[in-house]
């Protein structure tokens, strides 16, 4: 009891020593002397983690009426990064307020890890029951909670239009999954059997998601300078959020498929499909032209769907629709509304909601060849995204830039549920 006692003791004193240069760090304006607090917090962090560990194993060891062994300290160090445990969906849940990536220790450890290199503590490898997320040779150290779920309200609320609105699954990679299992269905329990018309419309495809592992690379001279922990973690969502929209947006439409998520452009099931429809300059400028080529061979099922435009077409083509004295129409015709202030919102056209992407997402009309697709017609929820939204961060010495960087890497990927509601929009 004696030496658990002295490690308790010891434990307090440096958390009070950590708090009180946590204080000093908010405080002062001297570049050489926050350095020299962070080093120092490094160094209690390792001492608490150390301190915890020893207390842990004491515990353990009045538990089973022994000392404890170390049998297994070398497998856990060695533990390699299990895909299928991440997708645990008890794990996600069970991240309270005791989980051990949102304390301050792991948060100071994290930040010194990403600016100096130093390890992460061994009491960090692995959370109490070994299966859930963990710091290894493959993804690195696990992004704090507190900075990821920055980073999911930034995600959902402010970039990614295409992103935030397709559907988010948290499902093992591959396994086989009946598309028409991830989607509710409604059936009378005594009906037997079912009509010609309502099984026509049944999907059932399979569809298997893959671990596929992206990154995001921060230079290591973006983060080293800040000292401030709260600023430190808002820069890490930030510059985070920035890449992964981007690439999740276009992933959603050019993705090949091969170690990414599968865009819908390159989706086999969606070139089977071949519901295309071609637009040369004058018929997408004419009302008429949407309603008898696209609307009017919609399934009623699939009419409610949205747009993707990008703001050139919409401006130049869309925007300027006119009556043979060179009226514009496109309002009354239409019902096109684009607020020119606010490109979040985008607009509606025949009632739909339009998303506005740059042209590197969709191909702007007038630079478009022949056959490209100049605009999409799609129902969101029929894309789905895979992920677990679990981050590790890695660094690593660019020889070529003599510099450090960080990249932090997630296990995501994408495809496509139901293509029966996508039209594809082609320059003809």
């Amino acid at each position: 009891m004696k030496i658990k006692e002295k490690l308790e003791s010891r434990k307090a004193a440096l958390e009070a020593k950590r708090d009180a240069l946590l204080k000093r760090s908010e405080e002062s304006q001297d570049v050489n002397e926050l350095r020299s607090i962070n080093s120092q917090l490094s160094d209690i962090a390792s001492e608490l983690h150390e301190t915890a560990d020893m207390i842990s194993e004491l515990a353990q060891g009045e538990d089973r009426g022994d000392e404890g062994s170390d049998d297994n300290a070398q497998a856990d160090e060695n533990r390699s990064f299990n895909p299928v445990a991440t997708y645990s969906v008890p794990k996600v849940a069970s991240r309270s307020k005791e989980d051990m990536f949102s304390s301050m220790e792991y948060r100071t450890a994290f930040k010194a890890y990403v600016q100096t290199g130093a390890p992460i503590p061994a009491q960090f490898k692995r959370d109490a029951d070994g299966i859930g997320p963990v710091n290894t040779t493959d993804l690195g150290a696990i992004i704090p909670t507190t900075i990821i779920n920055e980073f999911i309200k930034d995600v959902d609320k402010v970039y990614g239009q295409i992103y935030a609105k397709v559907r988010k699954l948290n499902v093992r990679g591959g396994v086989k999954f009946p598309i028409s299992d991830l989607k509710a269905t409604f059936k009378w329990i005594n009906e037997t059997t079912v009509s010609p018309r309502q099984d026509a419309g049944e999907i059932n495809q399979y569809v298997e998601f893959s671990y596929n592992i992206g990154e995001i690379r921060v230079s290591q001279t973006l983060l080293s300078s800040i000292v401030a922990l709260d600023l430190f973690e808002s820069e890490v969502v930030r510059v985070m959020v920035e890449a992964y929209v981007k690439a999740m947006d276009y992933g959603i439409i050019h993705g090949s498929g091969n170690g990414q998520m599968l865009g819908f452009l390159n989706d086999p099931r969606v070139i089977a499909k071949n519901q295309v429809i071609t637009m040369t300059a004058s018929e997408i400028a004419d009302w008429k032209n949407w309603k008898k080529k696209l609307f009017a061979n919609l399934p009623l099922g699939k009419r409610s769907g949205e747009f993707i435009f990008p703001l050139s077409t919409v401006e130049s083509y869309l925007l300027t629709m006119s009556d043979n004295n060179n009226n514009p129409i496109f309002r009354e015709a239409t019902g096109l509304a684009i607020n020119d202030l606010d490109t979040t919102t985008s607009g509606r056209f025949f009632g739909r909601e339009v998303t506005l992407v740059e042209p590197d997402i969709i191909a702007d009309f007038d630079t478009a060849n022949q056959g490209d697709v100049i605009g999409v017609f799609w129902t969101p929820s029929d894309y789905a995204v895979n992920t677990n939204m679990a981050f590790g961060m890695k660094r690593y010495y660019d020889e070529e830039k003599n510099e450090w960087v960080n990249k932090a890497l997630t296990i995501v990927d994408g495809k496509m549920l139901d293509v029966n509601g996508l039209w594809l929009i082609k320059k003809g």
